[in-house]
């Protein structure tokens, strides 16, 4: 009897053990793949001007990066020296979920779309409430960042090239 408590104390011990190492492997896994993703958005980082804009117009993003947990934008179109349009641009971990938040200058509060796949070298959003866009992509082509806002029926792309720092 003495022989069979002790061999059950040995297996309780080795599969408790065995649980906690596997735990911790999981979530070092998760921490890892969380420092990978923070790191992901960097290439968002820096002064990108639209290069298949109208004639006469010229769109301009600017990324920063403000934590590991949220980047920054905005979002700016100007004719002769006007702005016709600006918005602001968030991308943020909020609660281990990635959103984008698009703040238009004429709405009163930003529209949040939420982060639905990501890769290193791209990002998808959507919020399948609105008219338009629903669907909003970024991704790194070569050199070139480039950008999607679509609907149901519409589909606007966007090329930007790097801006050089004079």
């Amino acid at each position: 009897m003495n022989k069979i408590k002790i061999t059950l104390l040995i297996v309780v011990a080795i599969l408790s053990f065995s649980s906690c190492a596997e735990k911790s492997k999981e979530e070092t896994k998760i921490k890892i793949d969380k420092e990978t993703l923070n790191e992901n958005f960097d290439w968002l980082l820096g002064s990108w001007k639209r290069n298949n804009e109208e004639e006469g117009k010229e769109t301009l993003e600017i990324w920063k990066k403000r934590s590991n947990s949220e980047y920054s934008g905005i979002g700016f179109t100007m004719q002769n020296s006007d702005t016709l349009k600006q918005e602001k641009i968030k991308l943020k971990d909020v609660d281990g979920k990635w959103i984008l938040e698009v703040h238009p200058q004429d709405e009163p509060a930003p529209i949040t779309f939420n982060v639905t796949s990501y890769n290193e070298h791209e990002f998808i959003c959507e919020n399948k409430e609105l008219d338009f866009p629903k669907l909003i992509k970024y991704w790194k082509n070569g050199d070139k960042l480039n950008a999607l806002v679509a609907g149901d029926d519409l589909e606007i792309a966007f090329e930007f090239e790097r801006m050089t720092q004079k």
